[in-house]
């Protein structure tokens, strides 16, 4: 059994820690807000992330950056996209070479249009960095329903180490060496979720769903090719099955996000009543730069930015996606 530290006191992180000490490792979350520490402890819960679930009296918390990670032998970063490079930065000088960092977010950075994977490594060169990924709703895994993920890295044996520590009868994980597959798939995915939201708060039916799931994967598997990925990827977990996942589950915040774009939410509204983060927004601009970074068309991921981020109308983004001109799939 391993030390892990959970950095992020999230929905996502929180299950984890639960999952892994329910399991015999020993877990300490840090939260960079006392008051989480203390309900993690005091109360043994997390209600504005993860209501409804104990969280096990072996969990330890604490906002002590050091301390959080000097014994770890795993990490994992549980913090949501945009945060990733300043918590790297705020971490590096306690990382010790020989941690295995595992990043949970899914996106891409802004700006410098960087997997996440390539943000951690800039900021903490000497540490191995792998990626966990895949059809895994937080509200699942925490209450130990059957789940499957992928543990991703360049390093085959990394992946490998990972994966023994982190698997159990309710929690399946298989390896993967595509980095880039693995990360795109799970960053573009969100988008495609804010899209099927969309259709589903017009009231549009399970055709417009089905279809706009499988031209966005045609999207998704476009770019991560471009940039070296393997198709195959995008017909596994981290592709097709976090597709599914994501757009069809209302415990999905980017499909809840999109009924209510749909239904005639502005963005700040819509934010506003999530009240969590929406990765796919925080996504979609970095994906469409990507797109003409690599000549890559993608239309509906387009659509999706210009209504968030152009005022465009969203029956009039998808009159415009039905009436493309035609052409062969």
């Amino acid at each position: 059994m391993k030390k892990v530290t959970v950095i992020g006191s999230g929905s996502w992180g929180t299950a984890l820690a639960v999952m892994l000490a329910e399991h015999g490792h020993e877990v300490t979350i840090w939260s960079r807000r006392q008051e989480a520490v203390d309900e993690l402890v005091e109360r043994r819960t997390n209600e504005r992330y993860l209501p409804g679930v104990k969280i096990p009296a072996e969990i330890g918390a604490t906002t002590d950056r050091a301390e959080a990670v000097a014994a770890a032998e795993i990490v994992i970063l549980a913090v949501p996209s945009r945060a990733v490079r300043q918590t790297a930065k705020d971490f590096a000088p306690y990382f010790k070479k020989e941690q295995i960092l595992v990043n949970v977010a899914k996106g891409l950075e802004e700006g410098s249009l960087l997997r996440l994977s390539e943000v951690i490594r800039e900021c903490v060169p000497e540490c191995e960095v792998c990626v966990l990924s895949g059809p895994s709703h937080a509200e699942e895994v925490a209450r130990n329903l059957p789940s499957a993920c992928l543990i991703a890295s360049e390093k085959e044996e990394t992946a490998k180490l990972v994966q023994r520590e982190f698997m159990n009868p309710r929690f399946r994980l298989y390896t993967n060496t595509d980095m880039i597959g693995v990360e795109m798939g799970a960053a573009l995915k969100n988008i495609m979720a804010l899209a099927a939201g969309m259709s589903d708060g017009l009231g549009f039916g399970d055709n417009t769903k089905a279809a706009l799931m499988t031209r966005g994967m045609a999207e998704m598997q476009r770019l991560g090719m471009a940039m070296g990925g393997k198709a195959e990827t995008f017909s596994g977990l981290s592709g097709i099955g976090d597709l599914i996942v994501t757009c069809t589950s209302m415990h999905s915040r980017n499909r809840r996000a999109g009924i209510l774009l749909g239904q005639g939410k502005s963005l700040a509204e819509t934010l506003e009543t999530v009240q969590m983060v929406v990765e796919g927004v925080n996504t979609v601009q970095a994906a469409c730069h990507m797109a003409e970074k690599y000549g890559v068309s993608m239309p509906i991921t387009e659509a999706i930015n210009a209504v968030l981020f152009h005022g465009k109308n969203v029956e009039d983004a998808v009159l415009e996606l039905m009436t493309r001109d035609g052409k062969a799939e």
